[in-house]
């Protein structure tokens, strides 16, 4: 237990002082092995077995055609169905852009992606209809976390290859949720937009300018029907479907819209590689997630929370509190690895589907991409907005409430969220 202390500190002091996550996780569990006397080829071994999966490739492909489709004109035909199917009502615009976001999620899986390809249109387009700035920003922040929500998504990719589920479970899981909380979103946006008078300029719905909207985007609304159909109906796992969106990406955005350039494509590619980056974490922390069992460590929590309750709803609502906290200075991706070993038996000794707590980790992430000081959705708002990181983050509590009142819905109505993956693939096996 001693060690276990000391760890834990060193691990928390590195942290606090900024210290690069891949690092301070690394030299924690450096610190572990010796220690307990591991040869320090467990973090080399472990670091090579993480970064071979094929499905790891899943993610890079995914980011690069949600770039590619964000450069090439599909985000700007999505906003343009959204606009003209939302029309010109009080708060239309922030409307809009939480539906686009949720159309957009489906094409880049990444909450910030979202943000960025969606908010860098509307942002701009609301503070021109008198909205307050943050507030504008807050709407892209929260409802660009949603593309860690509707399949197909990053995070539950990582926590499919770490927990091994189903990634096609675990995103046919995300829908329901997904259209939940974003209901939620623009029942939030209407709400506030109504009462401070944000919005209502423009030409009401009409069925004509919906129908040409929806034409000019038949291209961008076919990817994800490509996508997921491809996926569901057998014809390529998400590895392949992965592919297969960087080549209708590419093939679309050059010879149908034009607007795909090759040095745009460069760009593209210089974006993946960044983003795909933080795959560096993998291996220090699933290596410190190894530790975690010679530590004993799943069980010393389960003991520690069983000893306060039995029940699978308050358990989940424990854990929830605690991976909200910790999204607030952790990235998402180490948060998964580090802690789906940790809480996954105990949720699975109390009945609990590891579908269903994959969904529930990934919405806890998304909170933590809307609070500070991490906060990756709020530092994109802000950049594209020009608010700072506090005026937006006290605009997006209303929006945080949303994703809460989210989060209970999935742990008190498990069964809505596992209909869908049920209903195609049959009862999981626990």
């Amino acid at each position: 237990m001693d060690d276990l202390m000391l760890i834990a500190v060193v691990f928390t002091v590195l942290t606090v002082i900024g210290v690069p996550l891949f690092a301070a996780v690394g030299v924690t569990t450096i610190l572990a092995l010796y220690l307990i006397d591991i040869p320090y080829t467990l973090m080399a071994q472990t670091g090579y077995n993480s970064l071979t999966p094929f499905p790891l490739l899943t993610i890079p492909l995914f980011i690069l055609a949600g770039r590619l489709m964000e450069v090439g004109g599909m985000a700007n035909r999505l906003i343009g169905i959204a606009t003209s199917l939302v029309g010109a009502y009080r708060g239309s615009l922030g409307l809009v852009t939480v539906f686009a976001c949720m159309l957009f999620a489906a094409l880049s899986g990444s909450g910030p992606a979202t943000t960025a390809a969606i908010g860098s249109v509307t942002i701009p387009a609301m503070k021109r209809e008198g909205y307050s700035t943050p507030f504008a920003a807050a709407i892209a922040a929260s409802a660009g976390a949603l593309g860690s929500l509707v399949p197909p998504s990053n995070l539950m990719i990582i926590y499919g290859l770490v927990s091994e589920t189903s990634i096609p479970r675990l995103f046919l899981a995300g829908f329901v949720p997904g259209f939940f909380v974003t209901a939620l979103l623009m029942v939030v946006t209407y709400i506030i937009a109504r009462r401070r008078n944000f919005g209502g300029t423009g030409d009401p719905f009409n069925w004509a300018p919906f129908l040409r909207a929806l034409w000019a985007g038949k291209w961008a609304i076919g990817a994800p029907v490509l996508i997921l159909g491809g996926i569901y109906g057998g014809v390529f796992t998400p590895t392949e479907a992965a592919s297969v969106a960087v080549v209708y990406a590419l093939l679309v955005g050059t010879l149908v819209y034009g607007e795909l350039t090759l040095a745009k494509v460069i760009e593209s590619l210089r974006f993946t590689a960044l983003m795909a980056g933080l795959l560096i974490l993998l291996t220090p922390t699933l290596a410190f997630g190894q530790l975690s069992a010679f530590y004993d460590v799943p069980t010393a929590v389960e003991n520690s929370i069983t000893a306060i309750t039995s029940s699978p709803i308050v358990v989940m609502m424990l854990i929830g509190v605690f991976y909200i906290i910790i999204g607030t200075f952790m990235e998402s991706l180490a948060q998964i690895i580090l802690f789906t070993s940790v809480f996954l038996p105990l949720v699975t000794q109390l009945g609990i589907d590891p579908v269903l707590f994959g969904v529930f980790t990934v919405m806890t992430c998304e909170i933590g991409f809307l609070t500070p000081p991490l906060g990756g959705n709020l530092n994109v708002g802000a950049r594209i907005s020009g608010a700072t990181i506090e005026q937006i983050s006290v605009a997006v509590l209303p929006f945080i409430l949303a994703y809460i009142i989210g989060l209970l819905f999935v742990i008190l109505i498990p069964d809505a969220t596992l209909w869908l993956p049920n209903l195609v693939y049959g009862p999981s096996v626990q």
